[in-house]
């Protein structure tokens, strides 16, 4: 193979990059694969003495499949997808699980979970767990969390020997950019047992929890489908024609390629584009001390010239009331710790958006209230903080995030 990088052996995670054109087929679209996933020997290592490999694809979304140049433009293309699951399976004797975020097997037939890709993994003979399927446990991070101590998961994270993360290339209006790592986030279980996503997704959180779970699920194999990409945001963004894959053996490392290929510097951090409404979730898993955003400590070699096109990010917010959301989010946080033994009291058991010192809404079904802009009332660029009312606080949330975030600010 020939790079425009230097092979550097002696780094600590490893990273390559192939040049595969969007309009290939799928035998090509295997080869390319194969080619720039067989110098990964740690990853190959790992699945190969597996008893069970979950994988877990970017495949989900209620709003359906949308298509640009031919590939799936938002999620994870189906080539790709067939494409690991027959290496997986040449390279491999492990059972292969697919779990994916999605509502409960019992929601409405259509958004049953893994509609989309089950053709695909019928081909392979892979079963489908929605990750928010029982059983499932409490998982707490290694070494304690960044946000939270603990994380209610499918039982089959746990269970599994090794997982791979399939992501797409896209950017994220939240979080700048969303790939491997920011793919770990469809794994919490949905309510009734797990939390509301938007718990999670939250100012403040969401960052540190994309670390958390990082950290928890450790994936041996990252993978990024660029054969197309979207720009602007998640959903609804900008199709991007790449022709390429990426694939690395550590989440955060293969991320910080990927941003560079997108055109982003992976070291740089809110408000600096891409990361314009957040914090840079793979800087924060760096200083964590898991994986790195330096390009010089991967061993990083590619075919493809960055950037592959035209990436940023989109938001519709100013960046006045960027600022306001996420320091009133933190005094939010910081007052329900202050008084947290009388909310807990009043409200046990129950979701509650704090908003300038006041509960504005309770009970047990957030999701139901429409979004937090309509909940704002008049106060549109105070944040309203979304919390659990546990007396016990067993997801052991950290507070002194709020507290870092403040001083800041």
């Amino acid at each position: 193979m020939r790079y425009t990088r230097a092979m550097h052996t002696a780094k600590p995670y490893r990273v390559r990059a192939v040049r595969c054109d969007h309009r290939a087929s799928d035998e090509e679209v295997y080869d390319a694969l194969r080619r720039v996933a067989d110098p990964l020997t740690a990853a190959w290592r790992r699945l190969a003495a597996a008893g069970r490999v979950l994988v877990k694809p970017n495949a989900y979304f209620s709003g359906g499949v949308r298509r640009f140049e031919g590939r799936n433009r938002e999620l994870v293309d189906d080539a790709v997808l067939r494409a690991l699951l027959r290496l997986l399976r040449e390279r491999t004797r492990a059972e292969v699980l697919v779990i994916d975020d999605s509502p409960p097997a019992s929601a409405e037939a259509t958004a049953a979970p893994g509609v989309a890709i089950r053709p695909v993994l019928a081909e392979f003979d892979v079963a489908y767990r929605s990750a928010s399927d029982p059983p499932a446990e409490c998982v707490d991070v290694p070494g304690g969390g960044s946000m939270f101590d603990r994380y209610l998961l499918s039982s089959a994270v746990r269970e599994s020997d090794a997982v791979v993360s399939l992501a797409k290339m896209k950017n994220h209006a939240f979080m700048g950019v969303t790939l491997c790592l920011k793919n770990l986030f469809g794994l919490p279980a949905w309510p009734p047992a797990g939390r509301v996503r938007t718990y999670y997704h939250h100012f403040i959180r969401l960052p540190h929890v994309l670390v958390d779970l990082g950290r928890i699920v450790a994936p041996c194999l990252n993978v990024i489908d660029a054969l197309t990409g979207q720009a602007g945001r998640e959903w609804d963004g900008e199709g991007r024609i790449c022709s390429a894959l990426v694939a690395g053996d550590h989440p955060v490392a293969t991320d910080a390629c990927g941003a560079y290929l997108m055109g982003h510097e992976p070291a740089t951090d809110w408000p600096a584009p891409p990361f314009r409404t957040e914090r840079n979730a793979l800087r924060l898993a760096a200083g964590r001390g898991f994986g790195t955003v330096d390009l010089e400590a991967i061993d990083f070699a590619s075919e493809c010239e960055a950037p592959l096109a035209a990436f940023d990010s989109r938001t519709r917010d100013t960046a006045e009331t960027i600022r306001s959301w996420r320091r009133t989010t933190c005094e939010q946080a910081l007052f329900y710790r202050e008084h947290r033994a009388e909310l807990t009291a009043r409200y046990p058991g129950e979701y509650i958006f704090l908003q300038d010192g006041h509960v504005v809404w309770h009970g047990a079904e957030p999701w139901k209230e429409g979004s937090r802009r309509g909940l704002s009332g008049g106060q549109r660029d105070h944040a309203l903080w979304l919390k659990f009312a546990d007396p016990d606080e067993a997801e052991g949330e950290h507070f002194e995030v709020y507290e870092e975030t403040l001083r800041a600010l």
